[in-house]
């Protein structure tokens, strides 16, 4: 089991997404008002409170979102999960679909601290089932 501490949304790609406390999820299209959503395999990005706080006793100061991740979930080591594990969370039901990304080096994260732990770290799913997600909320693993 998980607990969801953030979800964040950004208006424009290439720019860190800002912790909303709530946002609905549309399925087979992503977090509504989320410039990453679309009729694609990457609706959805998370990533574990756990790594973000690890990077963050490195020196790090980042705040929730600023990876670009939508979820932000303690209890769950994302990159452990394999691609097709299902998430339930309140209505909504997110599917894996990959596992980290690609670094584009020109990230101000990786430049601050020549490092970045969301392309090794984070995950990305698609929304099979909408609704509504909040900061608090459980967050399951589906069997």
């Amino acid at each position: 089991m998980g607990k969801v501490i953030a979800v964040c949304i950004s208006p424009e790609k290439g720019t860190p997404k800002k912790n909303v406390g709530s946002a609905l999820f549309q399925k087979e299209f992503g977090l509504v008002g989320d410039a990453h959503a679309g009729k694609w395999h990457r609706q959805v990005s998370l990533l574990s409170f756990d790594k973000i706080e690890e990077f963050r006793k490195k020196g790090a100061e980042v705040d929730d979102g600023a990876f670009g991740e939508n979820l932000v979930v303690e209890g769950f080591d994302f990159k452990q999960l394999p691609v097709g594990t299902k998430l339930k969370c309140n209505d909504v039901l997110l599917e894996i679909t990959q596992i980290g990304k690609e670094c584009h080096h020109g990230c101000n994260i990786f430049q601050k601290m020549g490092d970045c732990i969301m392309p090794r770290e984070g995950v990305f799913a698609r929304v099979l089932q909408g609704g509504s997600i909040s900061s608090g909320d459980e967050m399951n693993i589906v069997q």
